[in-house]
């Protein structure tokens, strides 16, 4: 009987397949769950988070947020020195979260915990800030959906801090170019 291991992609991750030939049936898949990735002695695991997810990152680990284009990050900097973070996107990424739904999402997770910062980053004049409270898909036809005319990041502040119900002093808003961006 001879294994082969290949890599599917099943709901965007990729798992480890074994594939094993059996005589009578043919080919038979087992998913087995991926082993996690090797770090380094001393060195702390990175936390992605793409496109519509919420997640959270231990003190110490960064968090990454990949390819900010059109979108805004949203990282919760707890008292307790972790973090937890959302990637807001424009549309929807079937699967993840809309735009009207992210910050109820990172609300959820951050919980009852103490907020230190709150921090936004990303295409500051690409955001309308009604677009958390209703996204672009939420709009049917011939109903007219706004658009920035200005980058308003005042606005976008006070729809952040509205949705996390959190002081409009604690939340801080920065335009930076398209590209990764780790939050250390």
């Amino acid at each position: 009987m001879r294994a082969k291991i290949v890599s599917v992609a099943l709901s965007g991750a990729l798992l480890p397949v074994v594939l094993t030939s059996i005589p009578v049936a043919g080919a038979v898949a087992e998913a087995r769950p991926r082993p996690a990735a090797a770090v380094p002695s001393g060195a702390t695991a990175v936390v992605r988070i793409t496109e519509g997810q919420v997640a959270e990152a231990r003190p110490g680990a960064p968090i990454l947020y990949p390819s900010v284009t059109s979108c805004l990050t949203v990282t919760v900097r707890l008292a307790g020195g972790g973090k937890v973070g959302a990637h807001a996107s424009l549309f929807q990424v079937p699967g993840e979260y809309r735009s009207d739904g992210i910050l109820a999402a990172l609300k959820g997770r951050v919980g009852n915990r103490a907020v230190r910062a709150v921090e936004v980053r990303g295409a500051v004049g690409a955001w309308h800030p009604g677009y958390f409270t209703k996204a672009i898909e939420a709009y049917g036809d011939g109903e007219a959906v706004p658009y920035p005319t200005a980058p308003d990041p005042e606005g976008i502040a006070r729809a952040v801090a509205g949705g996390l119900d959190q002081p409009r002093a604690r939340v801080t808003v920065q335009d930076v170019p398209d590209g990764d961006m780790t939050v250390t």
